[in-house]
C-alpha cells in the first residue's frame, strides 16, 4: 500500500528524482510518475517503439526533441500527421515560429498572412518557402521512380536535408521509417496532387505503407507505444499494433476527455476491449498539455536510462 507524501525541493533536484517524488503527490502526477515509468520499462524490455505525434507537436519547440530521441534509438517508428513534416521542412531552412497570444486578432492576423497554431504563428512566407523547396525534391524523386510508399519517399527527403534537429533529417540517418497515412490533408498534399498532374503516373501508395508499417513488427516482438494526441497517427500504430497481437506498453498523452468516444480522448483501457494493447501490459493515460507532460516523463526516463548505462 502506497501513501500520500509531502513534495518538497531540494537543491539540485534532478528530473527523475522529481518523479520519483510524483509517484506520491496525487492526481496527474502519479500518472506521470507511470508514464516514466513505462518508457523505462519498454526500453529495458527491447521493445520496438512507436512514437506518435500531431504536427501542432512539431510547430512548438519539441520538434528538435523528437529528432534527439530518434537519434538516441527512443523511436522504432514514428507516426505522424503531415503539418508537422511540413513544418520540420521549414524550420530545417532556417524559418523562424513567433510567439503570439491565444486571444489574438484573428481577422488581423489573416490580413498579415499570418496563421495562428494556438499561441504560436506560422506565415504564408514560410509556406512559400517550403513550396519553393518541395517542388524540386519531388522532380528529384520522380526521377528515381514514380511510385513511391510514402515512409519511402519521406526517407528520402530527409536525406535531402542538413539540420541535426530535424526528425525528417534524423530518421532517415537512423532508418526510423516515418508513417503519415494522411499524407495529402495540407500543403504537401496539394503539391503532390499539383505534381501528379504533370505526371500522371505519379503515385503515392499508402496501401503500400500500410503493409511497411504491418511489417515493422511482429507477433513475436514486444511493442510499445508513446503516443502524443490522438486522431489518425495515435490510431495507425495502435491498429497496427492490433493486428501484430497487441501492445506490450502504452503511455497515451492528451487532453482530450473519454466522454466524447473519440480516438484522441480513448484511454488505454478501452484499447483493450479492442485488444489493441494486451490485458496483461504496462499501460497508462496521462491527461494533460504535452508540450509540460512529454519533457518531463521522458528526461526523467532518459536520466534514468543514462545512469543506467541503458543510452
Amino acid at each position: 500500500m502506497s501513501y500520500v507524501k509531502d513534495f518538497k525541493w531540494k537543491k539540485g533536484i534532478k528530473v527523475h528524482e522529481m518523479m520519483d517524488a510524483f509517484s506520491n503527490v496525487g492526481f496527474q502526477s502519479i500518472e506521470l510518475a507511470k508514464a516514466r515509468d513505462t518508457i523505462v520499462k519498454m526500453k529495458k524490455a527491447d521493445a520496438k517503439i512507436f512514437l506518435t505525434f500531431t504536427s501542432n507537436m512539431v510547430t512548438s519547440g519539441l520538434r528538435g526533441f523528437f529528432a534527439q530521441l530518434i537519434k538516441l534509438g527512443m523511436a522504432d517508428m514514428i507516426v505522424t500527421t503531415v503539418g508537422g513534416l511540413e513544418e520540420d521542412i521549414m524550420k530545417s531552412i532556417g524559418e523562424k515560429f513567433v510567439i503570439g497570444d491565444f486571444h489574438s486578432d484573428d481577422i488581423a492576423l489573416y490580413e498579415k498572412g499570418v496563421n495562428r497554431v494556438g499561441n504560436l504563428f506560422v506565415t504564408n512566407e514560410s509556406y512559400c518557402r517550403f513550396e519553393d523547396m518541395i517542388a524540386p525534391m519531388l522532380d528529384k524523386l520522380y526521377q528515381k521512380k514514380a511510385r513511391w510508399p510514402v515512409s519511402e519517399l519521406l526517407r528520402e527527403i530527409g536525406l535531402m536535408l542538413d539540420d541535426e534537429s530535424s526528425l525528417l533529417y534524423q530518421a532517415a540517418k537512423k532508418n526510423v521509417p516515418i508513417f503519415c497515412p494522411a499524407i495529402t490533408d495540407g500543403s504537401f498534399g496539394f503539391h503532390l496532387f499539383m505534381f501528379q498532374q504533370k505526371h500522371k503516373d505519379f503515385v503515392i501508395d499508402v496501401v503500400k505503407d500500410f503493409e511497411n508499417i504491418l511489417l515493422s513488427t511482429s507477433h513475436d516482438d514486444i511493442k510499445g507505444l508513446i503516443s502524443l494526441g490522438g486522431s489518425i497517427s495515435k490510431h495507425h500504430a495502435i491498429l497496427a499494433s492490433l493486428l501484430n497481437g497487441g501492445l506490450d506498453y502504452a503511455v497515451y498523452m492528451t487532453t482530450a476527455r473519454s466522454t466524447s468516444g473519440s480516438m484522441s480522448g480513448a484511454t488505454t483501457q478501452e484499447a483493450k476491449s479492442w485488444g489493441k494493447i494486451k490485458d496483461d501490459s504496462d499501460a497508462v493515460t496521462v491527461i494533460g498539455d504535452v508540450s509540460i507532460t512529454f519533457p518531463l516523463a521522458m528526461i526523467g526516463a532518459l536520466e534514468q536510462l543514462s545512469d543506467e548505462g541503458l543510452i
